[in-house]
């Protein structure tokens, strides 16, 4: 399992929260703010995956 800590900023941009690592620039959009922390986990995941 791995197990990563960063900044995340979240901004709201109408109608969807947009959260951002700003260690490594990845981001990830949702329609709340659990959404788009759950979504930017998986992205994430996915990207230190490969």
């Amino acid at each position: 399992m791995l197990t990563f800590r960063g900044t995340i900023k979240i901004e709201q941009e109408e109608e969807w929260f947009v959260a951002t690592c700003l260690e490594n620039d990845i981001a990830s959009q949702g329609k709340t703010i659990e959404d788009a922390m759950a979504n930017l986990r998986e992205a994430i995941a996915l990207y230190y995956e490969a």
